[in-house]
């Protein structure tokens, strides 16, 4: 195996401060707050962070699951749904941005839990972050937004 396949770095750009039903925050550490620069004026942004309640040996092994919090019962492979089980237990949420503060974020909407280690922010462009014609998958239309 090459080194491509075997090692990867990862340096983690924050924390979730504090998690809300309502608002979240999100504290950027300083040597990456320049990244945030004009990002105030997005509405949306993408959060990819570390599910670190799901990162140990087993939960990792998981590629079989039945998802959760909708109606059908049906047996998925991991990278057919968005179970926080996984090879890699990297979290994935848009939400919408309600203020900056130097390298804070207040945001509504993030479904990850306070102490989350933040891999990344991207700013939601609707043009390229959604694809209205997109095929999918009939029990994704039924229970809560993923």
């Amino acid at each position: 195996m090459s080194s491509m396949e075997t090692d990867a770095k990862l340096r983690l750009i924050g924390v979730v401060e504090k998690s809300g039903r309502e608002e979240s925050r999100l504290r950027v550490f300083s040597e990456f707050c320049a990244g945030l620069k004009r990002i105030e004026h997005f509405s949306h942004i993408i959060v990819l962070y570390w599910a670190h309640k799901r990162d140990n040996p087993e939960e990792r092994k998981v590629l079989l699951v039945y998802p959760k919090r909708h109606a059908e019962k049906t047996l998925m492979g991991v990278f057919a749904c968005r179970s926080p089980s996984r090879p890699n237990p990297i979290g994935l949420c848009i939400v919408e941005l309600v203020k900056v503060e130097g390298c804070t974020l207040t945001v509504k909407g993030l479904d990850a839990f306070e102490n989350t280690p933040l891999i990344d922010i991207k700013p939601y462009i609707p043009r390229n972050d959604s694809i209205p014609d997109a095929r999918v998958p009939n029990w994704t239309s039924r229970g809560p937004p993923t």
